[in-house]
């Protein structure tokens, strides 16, 4: 039997995968994640956690992506604000029907081309949807009417009264928790970057945390690891 490929000459890949998932699964430091591997006898500084998020976190994000099923036909479009090194920043997310992120973009403004942008990028990636729900931001209406694939949407706004109804809220509140275990973002790639691993990995597990039983809930937990296992070797 072959030895894990060593990273660094020291560490497995098994060890980095695992610590990368621990920061973005849970509301983690890097100086968590530490002492979680310390605990299991593994000595590894924070600055190489980082080193190793920066590293993989991209090419992890993109294999779950690319594992990841059809997505519903419904869109639920929000953004909220954030900052990344003291300066404000909008981060666009969108979700399907059934909770699933489908993207997070991180922007400087929250006008009609910022929401093109948005929308595009979300072409680009899945098939016209059948209905778009958004909050009162003119800017959405804008953009759909400009983008000629939108044509035949219908695009549904919340009133800003039942926002509390809006399947998306209950996205956002990883992210916030995620936000605050790092005491803010610094940079806004690697805040990018972080957010895109940390939605893929939230779909992944997404099955999780729905009020099933607990042989279903064990079952979804043990398909989300071995589906994390073989993009982690693939990466590899």
């Amino acid at each position: 039997m072959t030895e894990p490929k060593p990273y660094r000459h020291r560490f497995p890949m098994t060890v980095v995968q695992h610590a990368i998932w621990l920061y973005h699964r849970f509301p983690l430091s890097y100086r968590d994640v530490q002492e979680l591997l310390y605990q299991r006898g593994i000595q590894v500084s924070h600055e190489t956690l980082r080193e190793w998020c920066i590293k993989f976190s991209s090419l992890f994000a993109d294999a779950l992506r690319h594992r990841e099923p059809r997505r519903g036909s419904r869109w639920y479009l929000d953004e909220v604000c954030t900052t990344v090194a003291g300066v404000r920043y909008w981060l666009w997310r969108a979700v399907d029907e059934h909770g699933f992120v489908l993207d997070i973009l991180l922007q400087r403004h929250r006008n009609t081309e910022a929401a093109k942008t948005f929308l595009a990028r979300l072409l680009d990636e899945y098939d016209v949807p059948e209905v778009i729900h958004t909050d009162q931001l003119q800017s959405y209406g804008a953009a759909i009417r400009e983008m000629l694939s939108l044509g035949d949407v219908d695009h549904q706004k919340v009133s800003s009264t039942a926002r509390c109804n809006n399947i998306i809220e209950q996205e956002h509140r990883s992210t916030r928790r995620q936000e605050r275990s790092q005491q803010g973002f610094r940079r806004r790639k690697r805040a990018q970057e972080f957010l895109g691993l940390h939605a893929r990995i939230v779909n992944l597990h997404h099955h999780s945390r729905t009020s099933v039983s607990a042989a279903t809930r064990r079952r979804n937990q043990k398909q989300a690891f071995q589906a994390w296992s073989v993009v982690a070797a693939g990466v590899a």
